[in-house]
């Protein structure tokens, strides 16, 4: 049988990419024999494949990213992703409406699910918005560089880099208690176990989160709670501060990927900027399905299901809060989009990077680039940003003609920490204590929650941390560059991951390599510092910070 390669057909690289690149691969691949065939990951093709029962056999299609999932447990498997659409709500409401308009009778997206019929459909539409593409493919871990061939174009044709004022503004802003980082709790099971997750209210009275999630011996399993309350005062004070400042409020999440809990803060950020107008207007604006969580945009169509004249006295009082609440940053300045429009506009690891090549700054309502307060609510990652602001606050811009770069190992495989937390992320709904046990009976991890806390769990594999390790010495011996383990002691996940590398490097040869394990923060330093002087630097790190560091 020839070899195959699958080529992903997706949404958010452009068509050009794959009307331009799919011909040079095929024309490489024919003498070879190699056959190459086309798999539909996009939005819309997860969408089509999810309701067959709604269509005519003619517009039914395969599910593409079940059969991609199956495939890459193939050893021998040749896939080429190209990027996909992690969608948000109103992004996934916008696909269904085209696809409707273009004669596919699906059902719509249950804001509320009413029915047994409406549940299954909201979670048939969950499972195909946000990052669902990533945990099915991402079996194995990651080893992200870029060609020399690449390094070399961009050091010819470098991008812009704004200047850096020592005086700059800019800085990042996180939660100082009740966040993730805070409150996480983790352990290693030592046997292969089942466990559960209680929520049990002080009355008695109890829900069961997770029935029976299956651990294999060795795996670290985590459990951490945003509280809620926290959260809201959190928001409350860094509008203030912004204003006070005379800077830019702007929030950094990761919405898509981390699709249940990420949401639910975007959510809390809107209502606490706009809390006069969902306060003086919360009977309306419940009337009208009016959800913060889906952002200003969303909100701003449902107003047009109002009478005129109310509608104008919710606009009204919406300017009165742009007035007196500091500037917003932008998406788009001309089309007045803020970064609280829609929670898919200010992915982190796009809006963060673009800000620091821009001098530090985001645009703002006037058009212009002005410095900012970059809220990332939880402390787990913001601390790199942070960094990198104060290093080129010091050491100016760098020059991408003669800057090292930071390539990356990354720990992903088999749904790795946050990527595997999306089924394990709950809104709670009632105060008590979160038991987590295992087969036994025995009591792993409890956490304290109260209504409206967000609880999430993650899970690391060993076999997967093994094989990390392993890609790291290979990496550092291929290249003579250090090979750093970004690993905070301080959070408890970390610490038991440093714990397992620690023991793993001792099963290779290491001599004459520089292999570290270092803080967040000194990994950073340590990194920039590195490329400053045109020196190259491997990180080595779990898949969000990952992709955070790209």
């Amino acid at each position: 049988m020839n070899p195959t390669i699958v080529y992903t057909k997706t949404d958010e690289a452009p068509a050009l990419a794959t009307a331009s690149l799919l011909p040079i691969i095929k024309a490489f691949t024919a003498p070879a024999d190699i056959h190459v065939e086309l798999k539909d990951i996009s939005l819309a093709g997860r969408i089509i494949s999810q309701f067959p029962e709604f269509l005519d056999e003619e517009q039914r299609v395969d599910d593409d990213l079940t059969i991609l999932g199956n495939l890459v447990q193939e050893k021998d498997a040749n896939i080429i992703k190209l990027p996909n659409i992690s969608a948000s709500v109103p992004q996934l409401k916008a696909a269904i409406a085209e696809l409707q308009l273009k004669g596919y009778a699906l059902p719509e997206y249950p804001d509320v699910p009413a029915t047994d019929e409406q549940r299954s459909i909201r979670e048939r539409y969950d499972a195909i918005k946000g990052s669902a593409v990533n945990p099915v493919l991402r079996e194995g871990n990651a080893d992200r560089r870029a060609p020399n061939s690449v390094k070399n174009y961009a050091k010819k044709h470098p991008h812009s880099m704004g200047a850096w004022d020592p005086n700059s503004k800019t800085h990042v802003a996180s939660m100082q208690r009740g966040d993730f980082y805070g409150s996480e709790q983790s352990v290693t099971v030592e046997t292969e176990t089942v466990v559960r997750a209680v929520l049990t209210a002080e009355d008695g009275s109890s829900t069961t989160l997770i029935d029976a999630l299956s651990l294999q011996k060795g795996e670290i399993l985590d459990s951490a709670v945003m509280s809620a309350s926290d959260l809201r005062a959190f928001f409350a004070r860094q509008i203030n501060e912004a204003n006070d400042q005379d800077v830019l409020f702007s929030l950094h999440l990761k919405a898509t990927m981390m699709k249940v809990s990420d949401p639910i803060i975007f959510g809390h950020a809107v209502s606490v900027f706009f809390e006069p107008v969902f306060e003086q207007y919360a009977q309306e604006l419940n009337e009208l399905g009016a959800d913060p969580r889906l952002g200003m945009a969303d909100l701003l169509r449902r107003l047009d299901n109002l009478d005129a004249d109310m509608k104008r006295e919710i606009l009204m009082k919406i300017e009165e809060c742009y007035q007196m609440r500091p500037e917003l940053a932008m998406v788009n300045s001309d089309k007045g989009i803020t970064n609280l429009h829609v929670s898919s506009d200010i992915i982190i690891d796009a809006s963060m990077p673009a800000a620091i090549r821009s001098s530090g700054k985001m645009w703002g309502p006037d058009g212009n680039l002005k410095d900012m307060k970059a809220v990332i609510p939880d402390r787990s990652y913001a601390g790199i940003y942070q960094e990198t602001i104060e290093f080129c606050k010091t050491h100016g811009a760098f020059d991408p003609r003669t800057m090292g770069d930071v390539s990356n190992v990354g720990l992903m495989a088999q749904k790795a920490e946050e990527y595997g937390s999306h089924d394990k992320t709950f809104e709670i709904p009632f105060d008590g204590t979160v038991i987590i046990e295992d087969s036994t009976g025995k009591t792993l991890m409890s956490q304290k929650v109260a209504t409206g806390d967000i609880f999430r769990m993650c899970q690391a594999k060993d076999q997967p941390i093994r094989d990390w390790v392993g890609l790291a010495v290979k990496r550092a011996a291929a290249t003579g560059s250090p090979a750093i383990f970004w690993l905070d002691s301080e959070r408890a996940h970390d610490a038991q991951v440093a714990l397992k590398v620690k023991r793993y490097l001792k099963d290779h040869d290491t001599a004459g390599l520089d292999i570290r394990i270092l803080s967040l923060k000194e990994a950073t330093r340590l990194s920039l510092q590195r490329m400053k002087e045109g020196l190259d630097t491997i990180s080595v790190t779990g898949n969000v910070l990952r992709d955070f560091l790209t």
